[in-house]
Formats: structure tokens, C-alpha cells, sequence
């Protein structure tokens, strides 16, 4: 069952914004600074530029398969079930564990205001929730843009009055950890950037995806980036290594000194609001993750049960049991582990749209590409790489020990329960030229690209799906074309064989069909009622047709009785509509099968 298409552009920023802007800037930047010392503004913003190699792939491939799942979804098609599993379950692990911080944050300024255990405040936070994403991602989308909207005004507000207060003397030493602090210091605070994953995970919720959902995330990345980096500024430049080091609550204390207590009272409530709309899109997005498995066949098949608010209530619940144990994890654990996860799901897409692209799969046709291929994956795979390096060995072990628990549950639960055709596959195949594939990737896509741009199929579609199509590997004459045509064409529309011979030379001799360059549409009158179809055929090395001098390579042929002459007239513009696209020849002649070629014709741009 798909779930119903509710959000648009200002869901999706607040989405995204709203994940972003939290812990990773109300509660960091003071155990930041302990390890990079000033030097931590340029540790916010080089992870805000890291974080958009990762960030365009996701783009990429979110404008080409809109599904639930998100990464989940794109590295199974790509990489296969046993790498989508992994990435699928450590990613629903990260947004877990994020929502988790943001929860624990959030109780740690209420306690400011109350005093009252961090824990026993958090996890019935975590329960209402819970409740608000079960109802409906549109209620929580709306709770969301109330959030973001509230926050960026008072954080804007903070810039404004903080400015004037910053002290040059505050950033001597800039970095004395040097560039190892500077580059561990980002790897740390990545996690700041973890709501782009939110955002893929719900794109089957989103009305126009291909659009909406590169443009929100692109938004959302540039203006959190600037937003984070000119509030550390402000925090560094106006606090001191003193009073900012290991600091829980930096940006309050920071609006304190400048601001008094009515600034630390507003950014206090920024803060919360920060912690809740996180803790929101957090669950809302995790929950995703399970489904997506779940119907994937990769996770029991209850998990992707819908009820009557179009929400995977079972994944939501599931996603909030797993927050609440997260809830009593260390916090500096909590942190590592979801910016670690959330590195190495940025590799998997850097991944994901390299074997996409390089495998040729015809359908695979994303609606934004990210640009400078493959130059911005490959940076964003080396630096992303060179991130977890630098967050230490400790890290490392603890990313591989989740790896291995995703491997596991695919290898005895999954790999047992499922097959599914991958892109990986196709390129083998590419370079291999051994047949490895039944193209049922294809299928799908096709299918994911129909939904995608509300393709309803009408008769046309219909009898393409059901026609002869015919791949010619040698020159022919026009004589010897038509003769095959008419035998294959013949037993369908019930008309003598050599009949149809003479009709197609009949329709040759009044005027040329041939009507581009490479391209004829023979169509011809039959005998009888209520007969119509249309024959496909490529013949790359040409069929010379009488009085020509170009080969033709592209051939459609339409038969149909008198009473059919209003379709006959509509099929022909289809056609037209469809060779008329700049792209039709290539993708033609590139098709690697009969299906392919069919696909060529459904996927057509045409108006229906």
C-alpha cells in the first residue's frame, strides 16, 4: 500500500530545518569548542560543505525513485538487499539516536526551569510524539512549520543583538588543536546535518517530489549552514574558551551576557523548540526506515501495516520503543554513533547514484542531477572517508559492529525471504557481457516512474504493452521488411498476410512514410471493425526504403479498421509526442532489449 502524497516545499524546509537546527547547535558547540577551540566555526561550516556531496546524490536520487525508505530504498536498488539492509537499519539507528539527543537535550532545559530528572521528562516527551506521527504526517508536518518558523526568527534575532558584542580577543588561540582538531571536531558535529536524511525518507508523503524535494533540501542545507556558522561565531566571540568549553547550554549563555536574562529565557525556548521539532521529524522519518524493510520483505511483514491516518503505525511504534532505550545511552555516545552512521549513509549515496549511472539502466531517469559528475561523489566519498578517520578507532569499531548487526539480520532473516534484481548487477553485466539480469529493475522503476509523474495509462499505453515489437540485427530492402512485418502483424488483426503486403507498398506508393530522418509510420487501413494495433520496430543497421537515400532505423506501424479512424488519429500524435523529445533517438537506439524499447514508448513525454 503506498502512503498518501500530504507535503510540499514549506513541509519539507521545516522538515529538514527543523531536524538540522537542535542538540547539534544548542548543546555542541560548547563540547566543540573544547576540542577545536575557536576554530569550531570552521568545523560547523567545513561539515555543512562535506554534507553537500551527500546531500545533491540524495537529491539525485530521491527526483528519480520517491519512495519511502529513503536511502534504504536507493542502495538496495542499487547495491543490493544485503547493503540496503545495513544501510536501511544503521540510518533508522542514526535518526533514532538523534531524536534520542534531541529528547535528552530538550529535558536538560526544562530541568533549568524545573528541577526534575532528565529521563523522567524525556520519555513522555518521546510518547507524545509518538501519538502526534500516528495521527498523521500532515498534523506533524503542521506542529513542524510552527516550530521552524518560531525558531529561525528568535536565532535571527540572537545574530542581530550578538554581533556588536563579539571580542577579537576571544579567538586567540583560532585552533589550537590544529587542523586534526579542526577536521575530528566537524567529523563530531555532522550529525548537525543529519535532517537531509528526514527529508528522502518521507518523499513518498510529498506532493511533486522531483521538484520539491532537491529544491527543500537544497534550501534547507545553505541557510542551516550559514545560520550555524554565524551562531558559533557569535557564542565563541562573545563567551571565551572559559565559560564556552563542555558548556550544555552555550547559546543561552551566550544571549545572557548581552541580552541578560530575558535573552537567556527567549534562546531557552528557541532551544526547546528546537529539541521538539527534531525529536518529531525524527520519529516521523526513522519510522520509514522499518517500513520500507517491511515491505521489502527484509523485516516481518506486520512492520508495513497503514491504519486509518495513512501513517506505518507499527514502524512508528517501533522507532519510539527504540528512542526510549536510546534515551539512557551516554550522551558524547549518542552523538558519535548517529554522526558516524549518518557519514556512512552519505557514502552509500555518493555510491548508489555512481552504480545508477554507470550500470545504464534505461529507466532510472532522474528529474535533478547532481551536477559535476562524478567529481562532487567522489569528493564527497574521500572526504566523507577521511571524516570517520579522524573521529578515531573507537568509532570505526563501533560503526563496523552496526554494519555487522545489519548483515546478520539480512543473512538469517532477509536474504531468505526475498531476491531482488540491482543496478551492481547490471553494470557486472555491462562489463562482463554475461546475461545477469531478468530486468526486473526496470520494471519497477517503470513503474515508481509512473507514480512519480501521475501517469494514468489509457488505451495507447495498452496496446504498446501488448505489442509485437521487433529488433532487426541486419539491413533489409523495404520489400523483404515488409514482408516480415506483415507476418508477424497478420495473425493479430486477422487480415491474409498478403494483403497486408500490398497494403503497406499500396500506402508506400501514395506518399512516403517516411517522415524524419531514420524515422517511417507506415499506418494503414484495414478491413473489419473494432481492429486496431501497432507494430515497433528497430532495425539499427537500416531498412532502405523505395526512393530514400537515408536509412531508416525507427519504424511504427499502425493497422486499424474505418470505425477506429478518431484512435488512429490520436496514436499517431502520441507518437509524434513522443519522438518530438530530444532524448527519444538516444534512449532508442541504447534500449539493450525488447522491453527496453517498449519502455522507451510508454515512458514517453505525451499529453494523456
Amino acid at each position: 500500500m503506498n502512503l498518501e502524497k500530504k507535503l510540499n516545499l514549506p513541509d519539507v524546509y521545516c522538515i529538514a530545518t527543523g531536524a538540522m537546527i537542535s542538540s547539534g547547535l544548542f548543546v555542541l558547540p560548547g563540547i566543540a569548542h573544547a576540542q577545536a577551540g575557536p576554530a569550531v566555526v570552521f568545523s560547523y561550516f567545513l561539515a555543512g560543505i562535506l554534507a553537500l556531496p551527500g546531500m545533491l546524490s540524495q537529491a539525485e536520487l530521491v527526483s528519480a525513485m520517491p519512495k519511502a525508505g529513503g536511502t534504504y530504498f536507493y542502495v538496495t536498488r542499487s547495491m543490493g538487499p544485503a547493503a540496503g539492509t545495513i544501510d536501511g537499519l544503521i540510518t533508522w539507528f542514526s535518526l533514532s539516536l538523534k531524536s534520542a539527543f534531541a529528547l535528552v537535550g530538550m529535558a536538560a532545559f526544562i530541568k533549568v526551569i524545573y528541577d526534575i530528572n532528565i529521563t523522567i521528562i524525556a520519555v513522555p516527551l518521546c510518547m507524545i510524539f509518538i501519538a502526534i506521527n500516528i495521527i498523521g504526517v500532515k498534523e506533524a508536518s503542521q506542529l513542524q512549520k510552527i516550530l521552524v518558523f518560531c525558531l529561525l526568527a528568535l536565532l535571527i534575532y540572537f545574530i542581530i543583538k550578538g554581533i556588536p558584542h563579539v571580542q577579537v580577543n576571544n579567538f586567540v588561540p583560532f585552533a589550537p588543536t590544529g587542523l586534526y582538531g579542526i577536521f575530528s571536531t566537524a567529523g563530531f558535529v555532522f550529525i548537525s546535518y543529519g535532517g537531509l536524511l528526514k527529508v528522502a525518507s518521507i518523499a513518498e508523503e510529498i506532493k511533486n517530489p522531483t521538484r520539491t524535494v532537491p529544491l527543500g533540501m537544497i534550501l534547507s542545507l545553505f541557510s542551516v549552514t550559514i545560520l550555524y556558522t554565524l551562531v558559533v561565531f557569535i557564542a565563541s566571540g562573545v563567551l571565551g574558551s572559559e565559560q564556552l568549553d563542555h558548556s550544555l547550554t552555550p547559546i543561552s549563555d551566550a544571549a545572557q551576557l548581552f541580552m541578560h536574562t530575558r535573552g537567556m529565557i527567549l534562546l531557552s525556548i528557541a532551544a526547546i523548540l528546537a529539541f521538539v521539532s527534531t525529536a518529531n521529524a525524527g520519529i516521523m522519518a526513522a519510522s520509514r526506515y522499518p517500513f520500507a524493510l517491511s515491505r521489502d520483505g527484509m523485516l516481518p511483514e506486520f512492520i508495513q501495516k497503514i491504519n486509518k491516518f495513512h501513517t506505518p503505525y507499527f514502524a512508528i511504534l517501533l522507532t519510539g520503543l527504540f528512542v526510549t532505550i536510546a534515551l539512557f545511552f551516554n550522551l558524547e555516545f549518542l552523538v558519535m554513533m548517529a554522526s558516524s552512521v549518518l557519514i556512512l549513509t552519505f557514502i552509500f549515496s555518493c555510491l548508489s547514484v555512481i552504480i545508477m549511472r554507470e550500470s545504464r539502466i534505461q529507466n532510472y531517469q532522474p528529474k535533478f542531477k547532481s551536477p559535476l559528475y562524478p567529481w562532487t561523489q567522489l569528493t564527497g566519498i574521500a572526504g566523507f572517508t577521511i571524516l570517520l578517520v579522524e573521529m578515531g578507532k573507537e568509532t570505526i569499531i563501533e560503526s563496523a559492529t552496526f554494519i555487522a548487526t545489519g548483515l546478520f539480520i539480512y543473512w538469517f532473516y532477509g536474504r531468505i525471504r526475498t531476491t531482488r534484481e540491482y543496478a551492481l548487477l547490471h553494470l557486472i553485466q555491462r562489463v562482463t557481457a554475461k546475461e545477469l539480469t531478468t530486468h526486473s529493475l526496470e520494471t519497477e522503476l517503470k513503474e515508481i516512474i509512473r507514480e512519480r509523474d501521475d501517469i494514468l495509462k489509457d488505451r495507447f499505453d495498452n496496446i504498446i504493452e501488448n505489442s509485437v515489437i521487433l529488433d532487426i540485427k541486419e539491413p533489409m530492402n523495404m520489400e523483404d521488411f515488409f514482408s516480415l512485418a506483415a507476418k508477424n502483424l497478420s495473425p493479430r488483426i486477422q487480415t491474409d498476410e498478403v494483403n497486408l503486403v500490398n497494403l503497406l507498398h499500396e500506402r508506400e506508393r501514395e506518399t512516403s512514410t517516411v517522415i524524419a530522418s531514420g524515422l517511417a509510420i507506415p499506418h494503414i487501413i484495414i478491413e473489419g471493425q473494432k481492429t486496431f494495433d501497432i507494430m515497433l520496430v528497430r532495425c539499427k543497421p537500416g531498412i532502405t526504403f523505395t526512393g530514400i537515400d537515408q536509412k531508416v532505423d525507427t519504424v511504427f506501424i499502425l493497422a486499424g479498421t474505418k470505425d477506429e479512424r478518431n484512435f488512429h488519429l490520436r496514436a499517431l500524435s502520441a507518437i509524434a509526442q513522443i519522438i518530438h523529445d530530444s532524448h527519444f533517438r538516444s534512449r532508442w537506439l541504447k534500449a539493450q532489449s525488447i522491453e527496453a524499447l517498449r519502455d522507451v514508448i510508454l515512458l514517453g513525454k505525451r499529453k494523456r
